[in-house]
């Protein structure tokens, strides 16, 4: 299946598409119950359109991200297709964005200039400084 074959109330949608945008997450109540939702722009080779991430969903994935979307729903807002995974549907994270776990923990640990002991990580230039001195 593909984004231009979709249609508005159609159910056991299956798609496999790339996260090309992903807005601001809003914070909800319903029934007492707090919950977050955003929405993302999803695109395939036929088309794009929106995709409605519902709580942990929205942690899943990021820009760049394919996805597979399996017994998701179309529904419709203001003239505009919008698929979720609704109530029965799942979604699946096939291919990070070019990022592999273990370069995305190096960038982490990199950002914040210490190992994950938490020393600190030196240039090459201090390490140097402090070989001389001892």
């Amino acid at each position: 299946m593909n984004i231009a074959e979709l249609q508005p109330k159609q159910g056991k949608v299956d798609v496999v598409v790339q996260i090309t945008d992903k807005g601001d997450i809003r914070e909800f109540n319903k029934f007492g119950k707090t919950g977050r939702v955003c929405s993302a722009t999803i695109k395939d080779d036929t088309g794009s359109m929106k995709l409605t991430l519902w709580n942990e969903q929205i942690d899943e994935v990021n820009v760049g991200d394919k996805i597979h979307v399996k017994n998701g729903y179309v529904s419709e807002f203001k003239d505009e297709k919008q698929l979720s995974t609704g109530k029965f549907g799942t979604l699946e994270v096939l291919e990070k964005s070019g990022v592999t776990k273990d370069e995305e923990t190096e960038a982490n640990v990199l950002a914040n200039e210490t190992t994950d002991s938490g020393e600190k990580i030196m240039t090459d230039e201090e390490m140097v400084e402090e070989e001389l001195i001892q």
